[in-house]
C-alpha cells in the first residue's frame, strides 16, 4: 500500500473527545520533539489522556500518523502552486507562491518543520522528500522564467537567488511562534518584501 492509499482511506470512528486531527496534531508535536523513532504510540496516547487502544481507533499505525502529517504539509504547498495565477509578468505569479508557501508554513508549524526535518530513511520519507523536491523545482522554475524575462536583475544568478529565498523561508519554521505580533499576512508581507526589493531591477 502507497503512502497515498494510506492517506486517504475512510478514517476509523473514534472515541469521543479526541478525533483523527487531534491525533495527528500531538503525534507531530511529539515527533518535532523527540524524532520519529523514539516516539511510541503509547507517549501519544499519554499527551491526549488516552489509552493506546484509543489511538488505534483513529489510526493503523505510527506510520500511518507520519504519512497523514507529511500528506497534510505537502498538500497545503503543492496547492499554492496549482492556484497561482496565469499572469503576467511571472514575478507576480512567485510573489503569490511565496505569499502562500508562508500561510502555508504558518498554517501547518509543526507538520512542515516535520517535512523539513525528513533525512529519508524510510521509503516514505524518500516519497515525501521526492514530492518536496517537485514543489522547490517549481519554485525554481519561476525564478529562472523571471530572469530569462529580463524581470530580476541582470548581476543576480537565479540559482543562488533561489536557494536563498528557500532559505529564508524555511527558516520561518525554526523561530515562528503562532500568537505573537505577526500573524501570516504580514509574515508574508515581510518576506515578499525582502525578496523583491533585493531581486527587481532598479
Amino acid at each position: 500500500m502507497t503512502s497515498n492509499e494510506t492517506i486517504t482511506k475512510t478514517p476509523k470512528r473514534g472515541r469521543p473527545g479526541n478525533d483523527r486531527r487531534d491525533v495527528i496534531t500531538a503525534a507531530v508535536e511529539l515527533f518535532n520533539q523527540h524524532g520519529y523513532e523514539a516516539t511510541t504510540v503509547g507517549m501519544i496516547a499519554e499527551r491526549l489522556g488516552v489509552s493506546k487502544s484509543a489511538i488505534y481507533h483513529h489510526v493503523a499505525s505510527k506510520e500511518d500518523l507520519l504519512a497523514s502529517a507529511l500528506d497534510r504539509a505537502l498538500s497545503s504547498l503543492e496547492t499554492v502552486l496549482a492556484g497561482q495565477p496565469a499572469a503576467e509578468p511571472i514575478t507576480a505569479r512567485l510573489e503569490f507562491v511565496l505569499r502562500g508557501t508562508v500561510h502555508a508554513l504558518v498554517r501547518e508549524l509543526e507538520s512542515v518543520t516535520l517535512l523539513l526535518r525528513l533525512r529519508g530513511n524510510t521509503e516514505l520519507e524518500r516519497e515525501a522528500l521526492a514530492r518536496r523536491r517537485r514543489f522547490d523545482r517549481a519554485v525554481a522554475d519561476l525564478v529562472r522564467d523571471a530572469d530569462e524575462a529580463g524581470e530580476l536583475r541582470a548581476e543576480i544568478d537565479p540559482k543562488t537567488a533561489t536557494r536563498l529565498v528557500f532559505g529564508m523561508v524555511n527558516s520561518i519554521t525554526e523561530w515562528y511562534r503562532p500568537g505573537g505580533s505577526l500573524d501570516a499576512d504580514a509574515l508574508g508581507d515581510l518576506v515578499v518584501g525582502l525578496v523583491f526589493d533585493g531581486l527587481r531591477p532598479r
